[in-house]
């Protein structure tokens, strides 16, 4: 099992770029099923949970290539015969997105059969809202044996409102709304970037989508998609991370390749605790001129503060005058990193949903374990700063969404290095799998 051994003390200087969006991605490759045609994506990042997703749709009868290196992390999909339309839960058990091709496949074959996407560190994500929104729009669904199975001759368009927001379920729903007949009107949904993204790849592929990135959107369903070309965004918390990770260590950092309109929460809350953020159309230079300040933050869904960020704030709030307060509101179960900083000597208590940090707190070098993939993150900033040389093991979650992060950080100063058995291949490597 892989481990990262990290030395801190060192400010990092330089130019990172950053990759394209995991969360993007995935449902993306997932809308790939709702056509015969090919669907080309760009700036696909290489991360577990890509590998997982392409395992998961050759599996299914698939014919996917994947390419990285020279090949510019682009990935062709073609889903000409879907001729199993089973998400086996031995393939996405580790991946917690089964859910994101259950309407997809039911809207193409009429029928769909999903393991049930199980509960992580960070708390359990009920698929009842995607069940109840499907039944509305004529799905038969039925549950045995871990496994969802959804039929429907055709699905009809619906009025559709979410009794919580969820991205997932917001993207699950719109990707079996573009086949339905007739109009789908959903309301509550989720205005996340990823979504939007999404709904760019459907209209390029023939759909009629209205209201992508608001509260409400309309789609009036088709008879047929067909194939297309699109590109990912970047990565919101790939470039929030690295954004901490410059302030953190007082370094002076610019990255590129990024869309800073996409994080004005953190953004805004980097600026208060007195971090200096330089912005262009697709760069971010960030620089920490004097001591970090003590601020609070609420987890919200988008515009507001990401819950992604949330663990990676705590970490810069270690290392700033005063007591932050920080206060989960998404998830139930992401304070899960709090014992590991307090290991590395952290003063933070937890009372509920909120966690007081004490600020200006030395950090020194522990052995440290990863419960998910952003308390890993959290980790890897404070061992940035600590004194010593810190071990954080079970970094298989972080490869699940950061894209040869310890190459990267190394690349801009970081005394980092991977022992273990390594995931990655090499970087010219490209994989080409045919069901």
């Amino acid at each position: 099992m892989d481990k990262f051994v990290i030395r801190g003390g060192t400010p990092l200087q330089g130019t990172l770029r950053i990759s394209g969006a995991k969360n993007s991605a995935l449902p993306c490759m997932a809308a790939a099923i709702l056509t015969e045609d090919e669907v080309a994506l760009e700036n696909i990042p290489d991360v577990r949970d890509i590998e997982t997703e392409r395992k998961l749709l050759v599996s299914m009868g698939a014919e996917v290539e994947l390419g990285y290196g020279r090949a510019h992390h682009r990935t062709r999909i073609r889903c000409a015969l879907l001729s199993d339309p089973v998400a086996k839960y031995e393939i996405v058990k580790t991946m917690r997105a089964s859910s994101l091709v259950l309407g997809p496949l039911i809207a193409r074959t009429g029928m769909a059969r999903v393991a049930m996407p199980g509960g992580c560190a960070i708390g359990g994500r009920p698929i009842d809202l995607h069940i109840k929104a499907l039944q509305a729009m004529g799905a038969e669904i039925t549950q045995e044996h871990g496994y969802l199975e959804a039929r429907a001759k055709r699905l009809r368009g619906a009025h559709i409102v979410f009794d919580k927001i969820t991205v997932t379920g917001t993207e699950d729903l719109l990707m079996a709304a573009v086949l339905a007949e007739g109009e789908t009107r959903m309301e509550n949904c989720a205005r996340e970037p990823e979504v939007t993204d999404l709904a760019k790849l459907l209209i390029a592929m023939g759909a009629q989508i209205e209201g992508a990135g608001t509260s409400t959107i309309r789609v009036r369903g088709v008879e047929k998609l067909h194939g297309a070309k699109h590109r990912i965004h970047p990565d919101r918390i790939e470039t929030g991370t690295f954004l901490v990770a410059g302030a953190i260590t007082g370094g002076d950092l610019t990255l590129t390749g990024c869309n800073p309109d996409h994080l004005s929460a953190v953004i805004e809350k980097l600026r208060e605790v007195g971090v200096q953020c330089d912005l262009a159309a697709d760069s971010i230079r960030v620089r920490t001129p004097g001591r970090l300040r003590c601020a609070n933050i609420s987890t919200e869904e988008y515009p507001g503060f990401p819950t992604d960020m949330q663990a990676q704030f705590m970490a810069l709030a270690t290392q700033a005058e005063g007591t932050s307060l920080v206060t989960e509101n998404i998830f139930e179960n992401r304070f899960m990193h709090v014992q590991e900083l307090i290991r590395m000597g952290a003063h933070i208590r937890v009372d509920g949903r909120t966690a007081a940090v004490l600020g200006r707190s030395p950090l020194s070098a522990a052995a440290v374990m990863a419960s998910d993939l952003r308390a890993s993150a959290s980790l890897v900033l404070a061992a940035l700063v600590a004194e010593g040389e810190t071990i954080i093991d079970r970094v298989y979650h972080i490869d699940r969404g950061y894209e040869r992060i310890e190459e990267k950080l190394r690349g801009v100063g970081a005394k980092i290095r991977r022992i273990g058995n390594v995931f990655r291949e090499s970087e010219e490597t490209a994989v080409h799998v045919t069901a």
